[in-house]
């Protein structure tokens, strides 16, 4: 695939979250048509694990990885477009979300430039914050089906990881609101239940369950379970 030519093509800096973006058209050829008539009901985020950008967007692009996803955001802020929101692109893998599975037709998929070991940087947030909002708005997806690859793929994915700032999302009304409720019971069996009705349906045993919603709510989170791992989850 070819490279972006250096100075050719803008950065999409946001000025204004309520201006549309004008990603950088980068077309992957991993993509087909969504599944069983399904369109856009969820927003899956990832990071991307490579050296660069320009690694992940050549790899996103190439047909021997069979990979692909729809947006690929650069540290710097900088946004690619690969595949139509229209399309499925290839992000996702097994998994399943509220007892829904398919991810890949069901959903629209964003690559952050992260190695999953450093804090996402303030220009790449200010345009995922702005992508999220026109994305959720053109196929009225609400906040709490704005989730990361670990939370509908528990153990097989850990991404967008540790270091990903989920509670600035919530805060914006982009993502999931975590609860603020006392647990009444700290047993295995009431989490797990608390969990598949915050969405968690994929098949994990508990301590992989545990793991991952760890990963989103508390990743300093370690040992049995306690009645923080609960806390988020609470009705």
């Amino acid at each position: 695939m070819g490279t972006l030519a250096a100075g050719t093509q803008a950065h999409s800096a946001v000025s204004s979250t309520t201006e549309p973006l004008t990603p950088i058209w980068h077309p992957s050829p991993n993509f087909g048509a969504r599944r069983d008539g399904l369109t856009p009901s969820l927003i899956v985020l990832h990071y991307t694990a490579m050296t660069s950008a320009h690694a992940a967007l050549e790899r996103l692009c190439d047909p021997a990885c069979e990979v692909s996803a729809h947006y690929l955001i650069g540290s710097d802020g900088t946004l690619w477009q690969m595949v139509s929101e229209e399309n499925r692109a290839w992000h996702a893998g097994a998994g399943e979300w509220y007892g829904q599975a398919d991810i890949n037709s069901r959903s629209i998929g964003i690559e952050l430039d992260n190695t999953g070991f450093h804090p996402f940087s303030e220009p790449q947030l200010t345009v995922l914050e702005a992508l999220l909002r026109q994305i959720s708005e053109r196929w009225s997806i609400r906040p709490k089906h704005v989730i990361g690859h670990s939370d509908m793929a528990p153990g097989r994915k850990s991404d967008p990881g540790p270091r990903f700032p989920w509670q600035r999302l919530e805060h914006l009304n982009l993502a999931g609101q975590r609860s603020q409720s006392t647990p009444q019971s700290v047993r295995m069996d009431s989490f797990r239940a608390l969990a598949q009705s915050a969405g968690y349906t994929a098949d994990a045993n508990d301590d992989t369950l545990l793991a991952a919603v760890r990963l989103r709510y508390r990743p300093w989170g370690k040992g049995p379970l306690e009645p923080a791992d609960l806390a988020p989850l609470a009705e």
